[in-house]
């Protein structure tokens, strides 16, 4: 497509690390390599700034005012948008915007709330990349009472935020996402959802201006040289893998327990933060907490099969992503996201969330069965690049500036 110049609203980007900031930052890189012009505009953060890391990417630091209101907790690592506009961000953006005249607003979560007062009258396309269920939810994880929330209710939402936040914060944020949420339904020309439980969820599936397009993941990185020293606590023969927050709601005691009760089962590694009481004490269970990431990629190839057994509706699945990108069948909850990623039978099983007794069967079959997780595996190193490499998925980015720029045109600011 003929170059186009995207201006991305970010709430957080590097130095801040997590997985929406990677997809932004990667996203951008891969629009600037093609040709487009990209500036990241996002809020000015407490650690200070870092020079872009990408090629051709552009970054434009916005000021906010809500971390300023008394009785709302700031977070020393990052400032966040609130789901409303904030008047200092709006401003700083009405600027940027008659400055650089994007073809295409492209937006991530919050950030959004303070771009809508100006998206009318500038007439720039909006695209909004739904990542959680923020759009509705004031948590953005839609799990209440260990299980996925059957959906928002104003005293429900309340509670569960103020519980969440606490008092101050918790009733800004549901009372911001109750007033946002048909506003931004308005306002945004297309969604993209970063899976089909996140289309379901937030409750734009089947609507016309709504497409799913998952996160892209580039190679697992090579094993480091010390990778034999630094992981000599690993089995000898086989073990599974679990990695990622060894938490609840992850599903972690799930595993705990259907791993128990596999009499002569090989070991179980789980790789992670521990926030789960237990573990310790845990018969054939090695958790040896977090890892740099490619070590535990490599961890992943030394593995016979991994594990995600989540309970909540995570929005896309990572963990996944990766362990199949390795070339490793991965036993997942047929919830969220990870239903997008694992194909039943093929590369991995699906099984229903907090199953115990399904998750023991299926992770008593692999270890039988060499033959079968080798088939899966190479299902699966065959699959995540054909379907989730940056080259099956930039395009699918690029058609969507195509179709909203041509249904509108810039006016002036």
């Amino acid at each position: 497509m003929l170059p186009v110049k995207v201006l991305m609203l970010a709430q957080t980007y590097a130095p801040v690390v997590g997985g929406e900031e990677r997809h932004v930052e990667d996203l951008s890189g891969e629009l600037a390599r093609r040709g487009h012009e990209v500036v990241v505009a996002t809020l000015r953060q407490p650690g200070g700034e870092e020079a872009p890391r990408r090629p051709g990417v552009r970054v434009r630091r916005l000021d906010s005012s809500v971390h300023r209101i008394p009785g709302i907790e700031t977070q020393a690592a990052a400032n966040y948008a609130p789901p409303l506009p904030d008047p200092v961000t709006t401003a700083g953006l009405r600027s940027l915007l008659r400055e650089e005249r994007p073809d295409v607003v492209h937006a991530h979560n919050w950030l959004v709330n303070s771009y809508l007062p100006l998206a009318r009258r500038l007439g720039v396309p909006l695209v909004l990349s739904l990542h959680d269920y923020g759009l509705l939810c004031p948590t953005k994880r839609l799990f209440l009472e260990g299980a996925v929330c059957a959906g928002p209710a104003a005293a429900k939402c309340l509670r569960h935020a103020v519980d969440f936040y606490g008092p101050a914060k918790g009733a800004l944020v549901a009372g911001g996402v109750a007033i946002a949420d048909p506003w931004v339904r308005r306002r945004v020309d297309l969604f993209v959802s970063v899976s089909t439980a996140v289309a379901e969820l937030c409750r734009v599936a089947g609507l016309p201006n709504q497409r799913v397009i998952p996160n892209f993941a580039p190679p697992p990185p090579p094993p480091p040289a010390d990778a034999d020293e630094r992981l000599a606590f690993l089995p000898s023969g086989d073990f599974a893998l679990y990695f990622g927050d060894v938490s609840e709601d992850k599903g972690a005691r799930v595993l705990l327990e259907a791993h128990a009760g596999l009499p002569g089962a090989p070991p179980l590694v789980m790789i992670g933060r521990r926030s789960i009481d237990g573990l310790d004490r845990a018969r054939n269970v090695i958790a040896p907490g977090p890892l740099p990431h490619p070590l535990a990629i490599e961890a992943v190839r030394r593995s016979a099969f991994t594990v995600a057994p989540s309970v909540w509706a995570e929005p896309f699945g990572i963990v996944a992503l990766e362990a199949g990108a390795a070339g490793k069948p991965v036993l997942a909850s047929a919830v969220g996201g990870l239903r997008d990623v694992v194909v039943d039978g093929v590369t991995g099983r699906l099984l229903p969330g907090g199953d115990v007794a399904a998750l023991r069967a299926a992770m008593a079959e692999l270890f039988a069965d060499r033959e079968l997780r080798g088939r899966m595996g190479a299902a699966a190193a065959t699959r995540i690049p054909a379907v989730f490499s940056p080259a099956a998925v930039v395009p699918r980015f690029e058609a969507v500036y195509r179709e909203v720029t041509a249904r509108r045109s810039p006016a002036s600011a």
